[in-house]
């Protein structure tokens, strides 16, 4: 195997283990997957467009990217700062607002696409 795809591959795995470190040690990151699990489901039902489709990944994917973030930065700061501290208090919760800012405007864009086709298998 050549060496700059076994570089490619050992980066995928390092990656993977950070996906898979979030999902042991951070409760929302269950709520995510559940969540997204759920979307991907209702849009497959809805047969939506692509270009839904491609709003609806990225805007899970610009989620978990930010939880995935908000982990890393919680980390460091303890990592930095294991004794409680101001400064440490507010980069954790400014990171966890970015987390709860994309989550926001998650639901709302899922609202804005599968809303009215799931109004209308339901209800017409």
């Amino acid at each position: 195997m050549p060496a700059f795809l076994k570089a490619r591959l050992q980066s995928i795995r390092f990656a993977l283990n950070g996906w898979k470190y979030a999902l042991q040690t951070q409760r929302n990151t269950w709520v995510h997957a559940v969540t997204s699990l759920g979307v991907i489901a209702l849009a497959l039902w809805l047969r939506l467009a692509p270009t839904e489709w491609a709003l609806l990944v990225l805007t899970m994917a610009l989620v978990w990217a930010t939880e995935f973030i908000n982990t890393a930065l919680e980390a460091l700061t303890d990592l930095i700062q294991p004794e409680e501290h101001p400064l440490a208090k507010i980069s954790k919760d400014v990171s966890a607002a970015a987390v709860l800012l994309t989550a926001i405007a998650a639901v709302v864009i899922g609202l804005l696409i599968l809303g009215p086709p799931l109004w209308a298998q339901l209800f017409n």
